[in-house]
């Protein structure tokens, strides 16, 4: 496809969403919205299948979303960081969650989508590790699952976990908006009442293109009195232009790579690249949400959402009936094991409901979902930019956390320790 076509068209989706997002205040959500217009796209061949690939943004997404997260950890101060145990508790406890009931519906409806293992038909336990993997992972689980069904010849489990993970969103982004809507709603009424903290408005920096983000470093300049001065940093002058910035940040993702290779992924490149953030903002090495102000984050914002939609190009209407019961049963159980075991875990941290699922539902997307729904969230319930920047302090911190903690983290772990069973009858 024609890539300056393809570009285009990638935009004007994002144009319309961005819109739908604003007018219906993040009751539906940019990222929603825009993964239905690319699903049906791509299954009534509107879209070509390599529309998201011609556009050059994927080969884009690929080199800055390390530079992103960089920028999240700087977003986060190391006294906010150190409160998300409680969110790392929840986050673990949604996976377990997970599969619990997935096992539960495996025994339930077990007999009824599968053969017998003699055949060599996949078995109820080998969809309930799948869609564990699946639905509380990102695609290092989805690549576990898929070497672990392959080496024992079931191509169904193979593809299964690929489906979810190309389905996961249309699921997740409507249910957190809406969650993080209320929890938002609350959260202002506190500010109002003075039992929320005021935080410092410190510059608006539009992240994607649209009413609906922002760069998560602040809401917008207030208007009632001046924004404080941006704080200083330790970098020299020279490395505080667009390209300057671009370069520092560059070389922490690359020391990030650096150790996640060294360490053959055990520390993975992103969660390390977030650590570096946190610890460079804390010593004063970078300034608070590093990439605000520079001239490409904007185009660098909309690229890495593209990642989110790649797998849908490749969803086929044969593979989606074929594999329709399973699949179903998998997003029913799943959400129920995420929500109950989140609001659960969460209630007894002293979080609320609506918060705590919401952590739960990270699992189904991870970043950059966590940030674009927090901040949607934000602007749809603030009236004012403090109380946004209030707001937003209180949800994205844990929204971040929580994303790395189940998809990044947990689900990895426990994807490769029963990915084995898989085939085992």
């Amino acid at each position: 496809m024609n890539p300056v076509l393809a570009f285009v068209i990638v935009m004007l989706v994002w144009t319309v969403s961005d819109l739908v997002a604003k007018k219906t205040q993040s009751l539906l959500s940019s990222l929603f919205v825009a993964s239905i217009i690319f699903l049906v796209g791509f299954l009534t061949d509107v879209f070509p299948e390599d529309l998201l690939a011609s556009s050059s943004l994927l080969a884009l997404a690929g080199v800055v979303v390390g530079f992103v997260i960089v920028h999240l950890g700087t977003m986060i101060s190391l006294d906010d960081f150190k409160k998300q145990w409680k969110t790392l508790l929840v986050g673990i406890a949604t996976v377990i969650g997970i599969g619990l009931a997935l096992l539960l519906a495996g025994l339930i409806f077990g007999p009824k989508i599968s053969g017998a293992a003699a055949d060599g038909y996949a078995q109820a336990l080998d969809f309930v590790i799948a869609g564990t993997g699946a639905l509380s992972g990102g695609t290092i689980s989805v690549l576990i699952v898929q070497e672990a069904a392959l080496g024992v010849g079931l191509t169904s489990i193979a593809v299964f976990p690929v489906l979810i993970a190309a389905l996961q969103g249309l699921i997740g982004f409507p249910l957190t908006s809406i969650i993080l809507r209320r929890e938002a709603a609350r959260l202002r009424e506190e500010y109002r009442a003075g039992t929320l903290a005021p935080v410092a408005v410190v510059g608006a920096v539009a992240a994607g293109g649209g009413g609906s983000r922002s760069d998560g470093g602040g809401a917008a300049k207030a208007s009632t009195a001046p924004a404080p001065p941006a704080p200083e940093t330790k970098l020299p002058a020279a490395l505080r232009t667009t390209a300057g910035t671009l370069f520092i940040v560059g070389v922490v993702v690359l020391a990030s790579l650096g150790i996640n290779n060294l360490t053959d992924g055990i520390l993975n490149t992103f969660v390390v690249a977030l650590l570096f953030g946190i610890g460079l903002r804390t010593t004063g090495v970078f300034k608070p949400s590093v990439l605000s102000g520079i001239d490409a984050f904007g185009l660098m914002m909309i690229a890495i959402m593209i990642l989110v939609f790649g797998p849908l190009a490749t969803v086929k209407p044969s593979d989606v009936s074929a594999l329709a019961g399973p699949l179903l049963i998998a997003f029913l159980f799943g959400i129920v094991g995420i929500a109950g075991f989140a609001a659960l875990v969460g209630k007894l941290l002293g979080y609320s409901v609506p918060m705590s699922v919401a952590i739960g539902l990270t699992s189904l997307y991870g970043f950059p979902g966590t940030m674009i729904l927090s901040q949607e969230a934000a602007k749809g319930a603030g009236e004012t930019p403090e109380e946004v920047a209030a707001i937003e302090n209180e949800i994205l911190p844990k929204m971040i956390v929580a994303g790395f903690s189940t998809v990044t983290i947990t689900s990895v772990i426990i994807t490769s320790i029963i990915a084995g069973r898989i085939g085992g009858g």
